[in-house]
């Protein structure tokens, strides 16, 4: 009996020796693993705070809009390729104490810049840079902006031209222009607005300042409603531009872009002069027989639908009216020679107010 008892006692200690060992590699394991992780975090971190660029290292214009709060400022900055990681660049802020007091303005930064450095100058406040406006209206053509910029001096024409001629040099910053198809250019997005850059800027810089504008324009709304009517950007965009070429008035544009889904719907011809000017290279007063009669696609009098692309650059309100046409019944229109039109529902109705005028 007592040599049972030992023999139970020596395998129970056995046993335990077993567990602590387990227990000991376990734990052992745990810590290695932690280690590890603090290890790799750190690496990590240290990794992330490093400058972006050490090779190639150039300058970047931004602006930081007043009001802005560090998630907004981290996304700036990120956005223009300056930091690694919005995330630990706003946590970074934090232990730093640096996420409170940074100043709004325009900043001249490089990518080979640490994130303590880009804080600091933000928290010191940009250095005033000489800048310049220039206006681009609504309606105007991508020959006309070009042409504009380089008579201000902003630009080199063939340099400008180039870069318009394909939006695939701006799809990685602007993935919107991957929907369009690589016969067509930046007609109708570069957004007519009053523009202030730093004098200097690059024909890319000032491009790309356009397109954001056309971003903020293009919103989720609108995106929205041009899917429930089945329409693509470009179309959404094309037909915003002959109803910024057809229309002088605000109030009018709505029943202009009823009258163009009307006929589209009835797969009638558009018949806009709009597109055959674009197409001529000019705008004349009257279109003559000869005109209408051009082999083009953007000759709406002989080809059915939207043209291939925009023909101008379409303001905010004729976007809008693009994919909120009024609910009216009009298929004709025609100018009354002071800015307004008089829309007609019968091609009788149309004749009758053409005679008039």
């Amino acid at each position: 009996m007592i040599e049972s008892l030992n023999k139970r006692d020596k395998d129970m200690k056995k046993k335990g020796s077993k567990i602590r060992i387990i227990l000991l590699s376990f734990f052992s394991l745990i810590m290695i693993l932690i280690i590890m992780g603090v290890f790799f975090v750190k690496n990590y971190y240290e990794d992330q705070m490093e400058p972006l660029a050490k090779t190639n290292v150039k300058e970047i214009n931004i602006e930081i809009p007043m009001g802005s709060s560090i998630i907004k400022i981290a996304n700036i900055l990120e956005e223009n390729k300056l930091i690694k990681n919005e995330l630990l660049f706003r946590i970074n802020a934090k232990i730093l104490g640096m996420d409170s007091n940074l100043k709004a303005g325009n900043y001249v930064l490089n990518n080979g810049m640490t994130p303590e450095e880009i804080l600091q100058a933000l928290q010191e406040g940009s250095i005033p840079k000489d800048t310049v406006k220039f206006t681009i209206p609504e309606g105007f053509e991508l020959k006309e902006i070009a042409e504009r910029l380089s008579n201000q001096g902003l630009v080199d024409k063939d340099r400008f031209d180039e870069l318009v001629s394909n939006p695939l040099n701006f799809t990685d910053k602007f993935p919107f222009l991957s929907e369009l198809t690589s016969d067509l250019n930046l007609e109708g997005y570069l957004y007519p607005d009053t523009y202030e850059i730093f004098v200097g800027s690059t024909e890319e810089e000032i491009i790309e300042k356009m397109l954001e504008r056309f971003e903020e324009i293009y919103t989720p709304s609108i995106i929205e409603k041009a899917d429930k009517l089945g329409m693509s950007l470009n179309e959404v965009i094309t037909l915003a531009s002959i109803i910024e070429r057809e229309g002088m008035i605000d109030d009018e544009r709505p029943l202009i872009s009823a009258v163009f889904h009307n006929r589209i719907e009835k797969n009638m011809l558009l018949q806009s002069c709009a597109t055959v000017q674009y197409l001529l290279g000019e705008r004349k007063e009257r279109l003559t027989f000869k005109d209408l009669e051009i082999d083009s696609q953007y000759n709406t009098y002989i080809y059915n639908g939207l043209p291939p692309g925009p023909i101008a650059s379409p303001g905010r309100k004729s976007i809008e009216a693009a994919v909120n046409p009024a609910d009216v019944d009009y298929f004709f229109f025609v100018a009354n020679g002071d800015g307004s039109h008089t829309f007609s529902i019968t091609y009788e109705e149309h004749m009758n107010a053409k005679n008039r005028n």
